[in-house]
């Protein structure tokens, strides 16, 4: 360890005065940025963010800090870019660091999504105190009243480079790490390899000065950090302690200061707890007068008396006539309504012609609320199994089951307006409305949303595996559902890469990736290869194959967009690609986007397509766009295509 004796004190430490965003006395430089002295005015620079809820992946952190998701994966030794990464772990994220006026910055853009959203809570909660709300008012146009949902704002991440004396002792890089609770000098010194006098002497500090959580500190680095073991003092063995406004007083100076619990964190975490009441409330409030539509209640339980043992249960109403002596059956149900299926019958007009939606799946009312009651046979424990742990709002929802006669009577959400096929295929809707642009990308989101958190976001990860155009839902808003979960399966941890074997090919010609068909290839790649024709079916409005049996290759959905997106006339070529019933109103240069990240989808090579999260991301860019685009625009406004020819 290089030991910097007289390195130059580098920058003045915020001191917890962030939290002050409207107290103008207390808007000091040391809120704006780490000020310019450093011997270059743009270097190598790193940043620690702790993985948490949506950024857990090199992607996801990546695309939040604008910095390469490969750089992170490498730098934090991840198999891949996607990885699930344990929650608050420490990543290190490295960025250029430029001097921008007067101070060192690395920026990163932010769109607002929420109401609720303030230049507090962005540089605080979302950003983790990487920046400061004085910094973000100061380096944006919108004023802290005025922010809407849609505003793109600069976020200002501190970062800042060596000083002279500093490269002469042998520093190399500063890291800006985010103090947390328990931290002290020694720690965070020990943690990184660096010298604790140095790391002192870098943020203007004694070892008698007092540190808070959710504050920057540099860090004097000799050589590229790697991935990141925090050393953490063992647990006290006294009761935790008061918050004081007085420094505590050590017996033994050499052990330094821990992160002190003052008086202007006690009023910081009052003002987050507020702030979280308050959205709490209003996005409570929002959910229950959304559009002035209330939600739905679930279909109220039905009296039963459900008994189990140890190795069958029965229900002793009459809905129940055989024993279930599965144990996957049994513990999939308990969480669910049990149904009788005289209820069932009710509800359906005795499963009439008039209430079958498609196949064995009917349309039921109970107590006015709408369900859609799927009639399966066999073992369907794994597919309960697979939804009642599930909750996201683009995955269908089961509510409740019933078993009757060696039959399993499913009861889901019911989506109002059928699946995305019958809007694209058939006759089923009156062919005076079309799905229009923006509700195309919203459905192509949401099945995007559904599939990353199937991939990424449950324990074990799932593969849908028979993703298509009829198995994807919309309800009374046009959100999408995805549904029908017989096929999926799940990656073990033993999985390498998720990749599996089989030599039992099931699917649905034109949405079957090759590697699946050829050789029996199941990864999650095969759910990328499915929607992949699914956002060619929205593009187009054409079926993933050719009606006609024995289809082959060139009679593909997947293989025609090629021949679209590369040669001569590619304008020409995707405006007759387009579906017709769009007419013009639509953006031709995010057509040409999807279309490129739908071609990219279903690429041969499994390898060389994207992963979900990843297309998740480009689809959210696409989406805010086309939420942004105005129809009256000039169609001929945008020029990308032109370099495309």
């Amino acid at each position: 360890m290089i030991q910097l004796q007289f390195s130059e004190a580098q920058q003045s430490y915020v001191n917890n005065q962030q939290l002050a965003c409207e107290d103008e006395t207390k808007d000091n430089n040391n809120t704006r940025g780490f000020l310019c002295n450093g011997e270059q005015k743009t270097c190598q620079s790193y940043i620690t963010f702790r993985s948490e809820a949506f950024y857990n992946t090199a992607v996801s952190i990546g695309y939040l800090l604008g910095a390469q998701a490969t750089q992170i994966s490498s730098l934090n030794k991840l198999s891949g870019d996607v990885t699930p990464i344990s929650p608050k772990s420490i990543v290190v994220v490295p960025v250029n660091c430029s001097c921008s006026s007067s101070y060192y910055q690395h920026n990163a853009s932010y769109r607002i999504t929420s109401s609720s959203e303030t230049y507090f809570s962005i540089s605080n909660d979302t950003y983790q105190g990487l920046t400061t709300c004085q910094a973000m008012e100061a380096q944006n146009p919108i004023g802290f009243r005025d922010l809407k949902v849609g505003n793109e704002l600069v976020v200002p991440l501190r970062c800042a480079c060596p000083t002279a004396k500093q490269v002469e002792a042998g520093v190399k890089y500063l890291l800006s790490y985010l103090v947390t609770w328990d931290d002290s000098y020694s720690s965070i010194a020990q943690s990184f390899g660096a010298d604790e006098k140095s790391l002192l002497e870098a943020n203007e500090l004694t070892e008698d000065d007092l540190i808070f959580p959710f504050t920057p500190l540099l860090v004097p680095l000799s050589k590229e950090p790697t991935k990141i073991e925090l050393s953490t003092p063992p647990p006290p063995s006294a009761p935790s302690p008061q918050i004081t406004t007085k420094p505590i007083q050590e017996s033994n100076k050499s052990s330094k200061k821990w992160v002190f619990v003052g008086v202007g964190i006690g009023v910081g975490v009052l003002v987050l707890l507020g702030l979280a009441g308050f959205i709490f409330c209003f996005c409570r409030g929002q959910r229950q007068g959304y559009k002035g539509k209330p939600i739905a209640s679930s279909p109220p339980r039905p009296p039963a008396n459900l008994k189990a043992s140890s190795d069958s249960a029965n229900y002793t109403g009459n809905s129940w006539s055989v024993s279930i002596s599965s144990q996957g059956v049994r513990y999939a149900i308990e969480s669910l309504t049990p149904y009788k299926f005289e209820d069932l019958k009710v509800a359906t007009g005795n499963f009439s012609e008039s209430n079958r939606i498609k196949g064995s799946v009917f349309r039921g009312s109970f107590q006015g609320d709408d369900a859609a009651i799927k009639v399966m046979k066999g073992d369907v424990s794994s597919e309960i199994n697979l939804l009642k742990k599930i909750n996201h709002t683009n995955i269908i929802r089961l509510s409740g089951f019933c078993v009757h006669e060696g039959n399993t009577y499913l009861v889901y959400e019911f989506a109002d307006k059928g699946s995305v096929s019958d809007w694209l295929h058939s006759n089923k809707f009156q062919t005076s409305y079309t799905l229009s642009w923006k509700q195309r990308v919203q459905i192509a989101y949401d099945i995007a949303d559904a599939l990353n958190y199937l991939h990424n976001y449950i324990n074990p990860p799932y593969i849908h595996k028979n993703l298509k155009t009829s198995n994807i839902l919309l309800d009374a808003n046009f959100r999408a559902k995805v549904t029908n979960f017989g096929l999926a399966r799940s990656i073990e941890d033993n999985d390498e890469g998720g990749l599996q074997l089989t030599r039992h090919v099931v699917g649905t010609q034109g949405y079957m990736a090759p590697e699946y068909i050829e050789n029996g290839v199941i990864t999650p790649k095969l759910d990328v290869f499915a929607f992949g024709v699914i956002m060619l079916e929205l593009l187009s409005g054409k079926k993933a194959a050719n009606s006609e049996k024995n289809a082959v290759a060139e009679e593909l959905l997947s293989a025609s967009i090629k021949g679209v997106l590369e040669g001569d006339n590619v304008r020409e070529k995707l405006k007759n690609f387009i579906d017709p019933a769009l007419r013009p109103e639509y953006p031709l240069d995010l057509a040409f986007s999807m279309a490129q990240l739908a071609k990219n989808c279903v690429a041969h090579d499994l390898n060389a397509r994207l992963s979900m999260s990843e297309v998740l991301v480009t689809l959210s860019k696409i989406l805010s766009s086309s939420l942004d685009w105005d129809p009256s625009d000039e169609f001929q406004r945008s020029a990308s295509l032109s370099s495309a020819r």
